[in-house]
């Protein structure tokens, strides 16, 4: 069944806050066999709430609205909400009952800001809201719902969990919705997608396709929807066996896997270490590495030389190389990548050095241009040089994921 979801807030619209909110319901209304069709964000205006709404109750049955049902002026959800339905808002004792336990303690005294957070639209049933003020509106017209929350992530992520989802669920006939995600590299989309094509025609129809790619990356989801979990599940396992003898060397996770956890478990299978060597992304790769509970059994540490005389001094770069090649380039990143797996006494030393950006460029080395190594435990090294382009932050971003993806394929590579 569709669901739409409208965000409500000004801060929205001019990048002030990101809406957050509608990627983490939609995941959640998903699991639970709800479709999100459409994510609307309109500002803090009457109309345009009001026109919001009746749009969306014209294509589906049941609307999500965070936003606007704060104590101040600009919070106008409820009167639009009292409009539409054509009543008005009621005291509720209730209410103000939890507002008061929530705010006792916090301020000194409830003024008629707080007060009003009581008044709720007549005929609508009041969803408390135990971690805020505000509390959850569910309307109900014509065969339609309408559920206002807080836009406030962590009171709408209560009510949603504790309260909405259940009601939904109670209130909606949903068929089943599976998904499977399996992350492949070094493959790119069309590639990828005439690879699979004969895979593709022998998998059931009600197994749907769906090609995600990211830089170096590529995510393949299958969903299937039906009324047989069983069957729909028994389905989907068959189709992802049989991805195996086509790209099973490119597979490095499924679902929530990462890459840098793919690299931790084939590390740790092998009783190998890793070190990093980072100058232009400052550490990045150790922080994206050590994100993984348990990564200390397989990371001894990493050197951020972003100064040539740390280089130099620490990682064991000759000067006549750095002042010949330069900081930016193959001998310099190769002995990077030996003299970490040296100092830090490990299997594997990763190291970058590039041009973050946005100054620092020359013709020869424009903003972006980036080396990486890899040794291996055999003292042989894997340098390439890639042009990110000229964002800083992209640069860094990039860097990090061919880095891990170079070192994951030098894993598969040695035997």
């Amino acid at each position: 069944m569709n669901i739409e979801i409208i965000t409500i807030g000004d801060e929205i619209l001019i990048g002030q806050v990101v809406d957050t909110n509608s990627a983490w319901m939609g995941t959640e209304l998903n699991k639970v066999g709800f479709e999100v069709s459409r994510i609307t964000s309109i500002s803090d205006d009457r109309e345009a709430i009001a026109g919001a709404l009746h749009e969306s109750l014209s294509r589906v049955p049941c609307v999500l609205m965070t936003g606007g049902l704060g104590p101040t002026r600009d919070d106008i959800t409820k009167h639009v909400l009292c409009d539409f339905f054509n009543t008005r808002l009621v005291f509720n004792e209730q209410v103000y009952s939890d507002v008061e336990t929530l705010l006792k303690g916090r301020v000194g005294h409830i003024n008629e800001l707080n007060r009003s957070q009581a008044m709720v639209p007549e005929g609508c049933t009041v969803i408390r809201n135990p971690v805020g003020t505000a509390p959850v509106m569910w309307f109900e017209r014509d065969g339609g719902v309408v559920v206002s929350m807080p836009g406030v992530p962590s009171e709408m992520k209560h009510a949603m969990i504790h309260e909405v989802i259940g009601r939904l669920q109670q209130r909606f006939h949903t068929d089943h919705i599976l998904h499977k995600t399996v992350h492949i590299f070094q493959i790119p989309e069309a590639v990828l997608a005439e690879m699979l094509s004969d895979w593709e025609d022998a998998i059931p129809p009600f197994i749907k396709v769906a090609y995600l790619p990211q830089p170096g990356r590529i995510r393949l989801r299958l969903t299937a929807r039906g009324s047989d979990a069983g069957v729909m599940q028994r389905a989907i396992n068959q189709a992802v066996d049989a991805l195996q003898p086509i790209v099973g060397r490119y597979i490095f996770g499924y679902d929530d896997d990462s890459i840098e956890k793919r690299l931790g478990e084939m590390l740790v299978a092998r009783g190998q270490t890793l070190a990093t060597a980072e100058s232009c992304t400052g550490g990045a790769i150790g922080a994206a590495i050590t994100s993984v509970p348990g990564s200390s059994a397989y990371y001894n540490g990493g050197v951020v030389a972003y100064g040539n005389e740390v280089k130099h001094e620490v990682l064991g770069v000759s000067t006549n190389d750095l002042n010949i090649y330069g900081a930016v380039s193959e001998p310099v990143v190769s002995a990077m990548a030996r003299g970490v797996q040296r100092l830090m006494r490990t299997h594997w030393g990763v190291a970058t050095s590039g041009v973050a950006g946005p100054s620092g460029g020359t013709p020869e080395k424009p903003v972006g241009t980036v080396w990486i190594a890899v040794c291996n435990p055999q003292g042989q090294v894997n340098a390439q040089k890639f042009a990110f382009g000229p964002f800083r932050d992209r640069t860094v971003l990039r860097s990090v994921d061919m880095a891990l993806m170079m070192l994951m394929n030098e894993l598969l590579d040695d035997k």
